[in-house]
C-alpha cells in the first residue's frame, strides 16, 4: 500500500482545493474563508473573509500570479497574490475584481492561458456559464442554458468552452462563432451537433487534453467518461462505486512508472495560526520566510510593489495599443481611399486619351 505522506487537519471540512501550477502555495476552502499556505515549510500565509457564503472552487492562472474564487454567495473574486502576501496579517486585502453577474451560487471555475491577461469561465445554477477578462474584469460573453451549470473548462486554444449540466448533458460552445454577440442562448435543439450525451446524472468535472482531441468528464451516475470531441461519441467508460467528484487529465510526471520513484522532500505538517502570530514556543528555529516588501517600507519600493506596478503599466500600455491601433487603422483607411481615387482618375485619364488616339480619323 502506498505510505501516507502527510495527514494535514484543516480548520474544517474543505469545500475546495488547489496548489498554483509553480508548486509553492495552496489554497484551501473551508467555510466562506480562503486559506494560503506556503508549501515548502507549512507556514499559514493569509485567511481572506471576503465571501459571504461557502467557498464552491479555486484556481490559479498559469502564472501564479492571480486566483479565482467562487460561492454560493454568487460571487467570483480576482485576487493578486502579490497584494495577498504583501497584506499585513491582520488586514484583509482587497480583491482585484469583484463579479456578481451571476444571480445563484457559483459551481466552477476555469482560468485559460496568458497568466494575468487570461480569459476565466464561470459557471452557475443559475443556467449560465459567463467568460471575462482577468486585466480588466470585463464581461466578455455570457451563454445562457436550459439547465444548471455544473462545470465549465477550455480547450488549450480557448476555441471551445465546455458545460456540464445538471441533467447530465455536456455542452461544447464556440468562442469565435459569428456574429460576435456578448449574450446567447445556447438551443440544444438546434445544436445537436455540439451536445455530449451519455451521463444519466448532474456532470462534476471537465478536463481536455493538450491535444484538444478528448474530453473527460465525471458524474454523480458514478462513471468517468472519455469522449472524443470531434464526433462526440464516448470512447471509453470507467465506474466507481460513488458519485464522482473531481477528474482530470495531467502530463505524467517522468518518475510516475518508476516503482522506487519517491517525493524529493517531505511535506511538512500545515501551521494552524497565521504566520507571524504564533507564540514562541510553537515557532522553533528550523528555518526563516522571508515576506518580501515588509523589511523596507522606508527605504523604497520593495520588490512586490515594483512588481505590481509593472503589472499596471502592462495592463495600461495594451489598452494604449488597442486605442492607438484603431487610430491608426482609421488613417490608414482614409489614406488607401485617397489613393484609390487617385487611381481612379488616372484610369479614367488614360481610358480618354486611348479613346481619342484610336477613333481619331486617319488622314
Amino acid at each position: 500500500q502506498d505510505q501516507l505522506q502527510q495527514k494535514i487537519i484543516c480548520p474544517g471540512p474543505v469545500t475546495c482545493l488547489t496548489a498554483s501550477p509553480n508548486g509553492l502555495y495552496i489554497l484551501v476552502g473551508v467555510a466562506e474563508s480562503i486559506y494560503l499556505w506556503e508549501v515548502s515549510n507549512g507556514n499559514l500565509l493569509a485567511i481572506l473573509n471576503r465571501h459571504y457564503q461557502d467557498l464552491t472552487c479555486l484556481c490559479f492562472t498559469d502564472d501564479s500570479s492571480h486566483f479565482l474564487s467562487g460561492a454560493k454567495d454568487c460571487l467570483a473574486l480576482v485576487w493578486n497574490l502579490y497584494s495577498v502576501l504583501q497584506a499585513e496579517p491582520s488586514q484583509i486585502p482587497d480583491p482585484r475584481h469583484v463579479w456578481s453577474r451571476h444571480s445563484l451560487p457559483i459551481t466552477d471555475l476555469c482560468c485559460g492561458f496568458g497568466g494575468p491577461l487570461a480569459r476565466a469561465a464561470t459557471a452557475s445554477l443559475d443556467q449560465t456559464a459567463k467568460l471575462w477578462e482577468v486585466s480588466s474584469g470585463e464581461l466578455l460573453l455570457s451563454v445562457l442554458f436550459d439547465v444548471g451549470i455544473m462545470a465549465v473548462t477550455l480547450d488549450l486554444s480557448e476555441y471551445h468552452m465546455f458545460c456540464g449540466g445538471m441533467d447530465g448533458s455536456i455542452f461544447q460552445v464556440d468562442l469565435c462563432a459569428w456574429p460576435v454577440q456578448r449574450d446567447r442562448t445556447f438551443q440544444t435543439e438546434r445544436e445537436n451537433g455540439k451536445v455530449f450525451k451519455g451521463h444519466r446524472n448532474q456532470v462534476t468535472c471537465l478536463s481536455v487534453s493538450t491535444d484538444g482531441s478528448l474530453l473527460l468528464s465525471g458524474s454523480h451516475d458514478e462513471t468517468v467518461r472519455l469522449w472524443d470531441i470531434q464526433s462526440k461519441q464516448c470512447l471509453k467508460t470507467m465506474n466507481h462505486k460513488g458519485p464522482v467528484t473531481n477528474a482530470f487529465i495531467v502530463l505524467a510526471p517522468a518518475n510516475m512508472l518508476n516503482p522506487d520513484g519517491k517525493p524529493s522532500a517531505p511535506l511538512p505538517k500545515f501551521s494552524k495560526h497565521l504566520h507571524g502570530t504564533e507564540s514562541s514556543d510553537e515557532q522553533g528555529s528550523e528555518g526563516l520566510t522571508l515576506r518580501l516588501g515588509l523589511h523596507q517600507q522606508e527605504s523604497g519600493e520593495s520588490y512586490l510593489e515594483k512588481a505590481r506596478k509593472t503589472y499596471s503599466q502592462m495592463y495600461s500600455t495594451r489598452e494604449k495599443n488597442l486605442v492607438g491601433d484603431q487610430e491608426h487603422l482609421t488613417i490608414q483607411v482614409s489614406e488607401l481611399e485617397e489613393e484609390v481615387s487617385t487611381l481612379r482618375k488616372i484610369n479614367k485619364n488614360l481610358f480618354d486619351f486611348s479613346a481619342r488616339i484610336i477613333t481619331k480619323p486617319a488622314k
